[in-house]
């Protein structure tokens, strides 16, 4: 049986698409669906799910609104601090570093993920905490100053943490960036602000938004960071669906929490693509 050169084209694009299809049906899809199921079912007497059908859990929804009202606004925060110290870096990095050390210093932008996140944010318990920098403060006659369990040290460490990927998007936005256009710009005698703003920064949104889309998607589901640094004190939707899932064994109120995230994370990414395709015009933005 002889195929058309489109069916082959077809059946070749098949081929390479199927296993990651698969794989994401199998992985991220049905145990979606699953959480969705687990959502709207009851709590059993042992704990665990037990079936039912009722939207209980998410007009409970409002007993973790602490958990809500931290990440909605932490989260948000933490990408724009992100975005303000990643910013100058990606562009030293794409337009005045030297191409011969560009390699070297974007590798070491990378460098920290190297390491596992849980041992650079013990690494800022050690640094915050009593005997850190409070310890150096006391002995210049400051005492009394408690840096760790703090929104600000939840804030320093998502920095610290995810500022690596908010500079790469920043600066493969930037590297691919016209320099005849910033030639053009000063030679109608535009001063380097003016053509900052009226020509870099325009042509960098799209890597600026796809940045900031992908630290806050990250950040709404943050256990690790708040649980540390925050002591208990700072709690995120991901601490509550730990304590929901393996310590009061509250599936149903837990999915119904998931279910609730995965909602605000489509909906961060759709205005997050709208907003940078209105501001880019006709070109192309890839969030995802």
């Amino acid at each position: 049986m002889a195929f058309t050169t489109d069916t082959r084209k077809r059946l070749v694009t098949a081929a390479l698409v199927a296993p990651a299809a698969i794989w994401l049906f199998v992985f991220l899809v049905l145990p979606f669906m699953a959480i969705v199921v687990f959502s709207v079912g009851e709590r059993a007497p042992e704990g665990g799910y037990q079936t039912a059908f009722t939207f209980a859990q998410f007009a409970n929804l409002g007993s973790r609104a602490a958990a809500f009202r931290n990440t909605m606004l932490i989260a948000p925060l933490g990408a724009f601090l992100c975005l303000i110290v990643a910013y100058p870096v990606a562009y030293y990095l794409a337009i005045k570093a030297s191409p011969r050390y560009r390699l070297l210093l974007v590798s070491l932008v990378v460098v920290p993920f190297w390491t596992s996140l849980l041992v650079r944010t013990y690494a800022w318990m050690y640094i915050l905490g009593s005997r850190g920098i409070p310890n150096l403060l006391s002995m210049i006659g400051i005492e009394d100053v408690r840096l760790l369990n703090t929104p600000g040290a939840v804030l320093l460490g998502i920095v610290y943490g995810y500022l690596p990927l908010m500079i790469m998007p920043i600066y493969v936005s930037l590297e691919k960036l016209d320099r005849r256009l910033l030639e053009a710009s000063a030679d109608l005698g535009a001063r380097p602000v003016s053509t900052f703003f009226g020509v870099t920064l325009p042509l960098s949104l799209p890597g600026v938004m796809t940045g900031v889309a992908l630290v806050t998607i990250l950040l709404l589901g943050e256990y690790l960071i708040p649980q540390l640094l925050g002591g208990g004190k700072v709690f995120f939707i991901g601490n509550a669906l730990v304590d929901l899932f393996l310590q009061s064994r509250n599936w149903p109120f837990g999915s119904a929490i998931a279910v609730t995230l995965v909602a605000v994370v489509v909906i961060v990414l759709s205005v997050a693509m709208r907003i940078a395709f209105k501001i880019s015009g006709s070109r192309q933005v890839d969030l995802v």
